[in-house]
């Protein structure tokens, strides 16, 4: 019977109907009966239901037995579970389970395929004998994982976090690290980076990714989507062990260089210490060392559609072996124009891979390359996916103010902060940026960020940022998405955005992995065509509704008829003034995604 490391968990009675070699196991902590087979290390939750096994198949498994039940074969890729390995693993060099420690430069002997090819060298959470043979391994010793179970508990865990799952035999979620059967040492870097559980879209979309599905994944900003790929891409790698001088394994596309950057500094943070390369690929820098970075071999690659196509056609790169597929912030690139980059990639990549599509929004576009590139997703949702939404840990301050008292009104935000705190102001126009940023830099530190920036300047201004020693960031749109920049505290909108959806992306800056944060947003007459959506925004985030802009909802996005010059009050500002300064030169110019520099 099992030891005292894996207390609580025991023999089910004999159950004639359990197709051999199966075995029920009993969670004394919950009661849950769970169902192993001791050839495979395999652990389920469905009970195997075939009655046609051979007994003396050496790699007995459901996906490989005479069974034909269609049903029983996927329950076997539900949620494997490490099986524990001997007390002194990690004293010879074994990862978490077993499993030796990941040697990048070895090559597995199996073909690191789609869905369906299950080999057991293949399985993510069978531990592999350094010497070939199981013998000697106590069949008693088990170690059932906790995750929450198919069910009421699973059901109960999206309805309280707002998950919505489309698809067949979706698996319950992960609620712990632990669960998820991680190498020691990438748990070990998860927990030292202060996360205590996984976020929403991690929990479901890693159960899902296990099984190596494809995904559709439809989330705000800030929801943790970057570690929700990496993780399974991590076991994927370990399960494929490809030689990286003959090419990548995972690509990873994103739509601007800031994006690809702060995934290429997860991808190093939580790999590294399993030795997990990764290389950057974006435009505006040199190729040189982005090259000799692919020459040296790579696990990953994570670029900007633009920067690889160039590579591809230099043909410094080869593709051929990528069979894990991840299209980053999916509904920027279409909105850049990044599609037929996008569809050259995907031409030199296998047909036999997995994909996982990120995705804010859903909109026509996205599912249209979602339904071309994807097999069979599982689409997940957090929160309401038809409405455009914002993180209602945000409180979000609409000020009806003239373009005058603009620059006073924001002195008034940044002094009312405690010393030090990182607030972001967004401006339409790169001229208003660098203006704006040169008044506040005297008093309070603050640096600008546009898209006449070289990517030197660039990253020293985020470093800056970062590091606090410009604790004020002016930036045109350029930085409202894919910027992931810890504790910012507030956002101002200097200006409306042109859409609502930047300006939901724009605030989404803070209130970001669960912390809050405050938005204040300049509004007067010029921006009134936007105040029905605005008004939808602010209602569905429970955020107060200035009455200005129900009239200017209500006049059909008018400004004040009356007046062009008439004043207004500010909310929660208590300015009042003139408003409705024409700002049509300075939007001819704006920068919205600067496309030609995010190549």
């Amino acid at each position: 019977m099992a030891d005292s490391k894996s207390a609580g968990i025991r023999y089910a009675p004999e159950d004639p109907s359990l197709p051999k070699p199966w075995r029920g196991l009993v969670d004394g902590k919950t009661g849950y009966i769970y169902y192993w087979n001791p050839e495979t290390k395999v652990t389920q939750y469905q009970k195997p239901s075939c009655s046609q096994i051979k007994p003396d198949s050496p790699n007995n498994s459901v996906s490989e037995s005479l069974c034909s039940s269609v049903q029983v074969q996927q329950s076997s890729q539900v949620l494997n579970q490490e099986i524990a390995a001997n007390d002194d693993d990690d004293k010879n060099g074994r990862g978490s389970g077993g499993r030796p420690k990941f040697d990048p430069g070895e090559k597995n002997d199996q073909v690191c395929n789609r869905i369906g090819d299950r080999k057991e060298a293949d399985q993510p959470n069978i531990p592999h004998d350094s010497g070939g043979s199981r013998e000697g391994r106590s069949s008693d010793r088990v170690e059932v994982l906790p995750a929450v179970r198919s069910g009421p508990s699973a059901e109960s865990y999206r309805r309280q976090h707002e998950i919505t799952v489309t698809g067949d035999n979706v698996p319950p979620p992960f609620t712990s690290f632990q669960a998820i059967g991680l190498p020691s040492e990438i748990l070990r870097e998860v927990l030292k980076a202060g996360f205590s559980h996984p976020t929403p879209i991690q929990a479901q979309s890693w159960s899902i990714a296990f099984q190596s599905r494809d995904i559709v994944a439809i989330a705000k900003t800030g929801s943790g989507k970057t570690l929700g790929y990496l993780l399974p891409a991590f076991r994927h790698l370990m399960r494929c062990r490809n030689n990286p001088q003959l090419g990548p394994t995972v690509l990873v596309l994103s739509p601007t260089r800031e994006l690809a950057t702060q995934i290429q500094d997860e991808a190093v943070k939580f790999g590294g210490s399993s030795k997990i390369s990764s290389t950057c690929l974006y435009g505006g820098a040199p190729k040189g060392p982005q090259l000799r970075d692919l020459d040296r071999g790579t696990h990953i690659v994570v670029a900007t559609p633009g920067r690889l196509n160039d590579i591809l056609q230099m043909g410094r790169v080869n593709l051929g072996q990528i069979s894990y597929m991840v299209l980053d912030e999916a509904d920027r690139m279409l909105d850049m124009g990044f599609e037929p980059q996008i569809r050259k990639i995907v031409k030199e990549i296998p047909a036999r891979r997995q994909t996982l599509m990120y995705t804010a929004t859903w909109p026509k576009e996205v599912r249209k390359i979602a339904a071309d590139l994807l097999v069979k997703p599982v689409q997940v949702n957090i929160g309401n996916v038809d409405e455009l939404v914002a993180n209602k840990s945000i409180t979000q301050h609409v000020e009806i103010i003239s373009s005058m008292e603009k620059q006073r009104r924001v002195e008034q935000i940044v002094r009312s902060q405690e010393p030090g705190s990182k607030i972001i102001i967004f401006c339409s126009t790169k001229r208003m940026c660098d203006q704006l940023s040169r008044n506040l830099s005297h008093q309070f530190g603050a640096a600008a960020i546009h898209g006449d920036k070289n990517q030197s300047e660039r990253d020293h201004v985020l470093n800056q940022f970062r590091t606090g020693k410009s604790p004020i960031l002016v930036a045109t749109d350029v930085a409202a998405r894919g910027l992931d920049v810890k504790d910012i505290r507030v956002v101002v909108n200097y200006d409306f955005p042109t859409g609502i959806e930047d300006y939901v992306h724009r605030i989404g800056r803070t209130g970001r992995a669960g912390s809050t944060g405050v938005a204040h947003t300049f509004f007067n007459d010029q921006d009134a065509k936007h105040a029905s959506d605005l008004i939808k925004i602010l209602e569905g985030a429970n955020q107060r509704v200035p009455d200005e802009i129900r009239d200017m909802a209500s006049r059909g996005g008018f400004g004040n008829s009356r007046s062009r010059w008439g004043s207004g009050r500010g909310y929660d500002s208590g300015y009042g003034g003139r408003d409705g300064v024409a700002r049509g030169s300075e939007r001819e110019s704006q920068d919205r995604y600067c496309m030609l520099l995010f190549k």
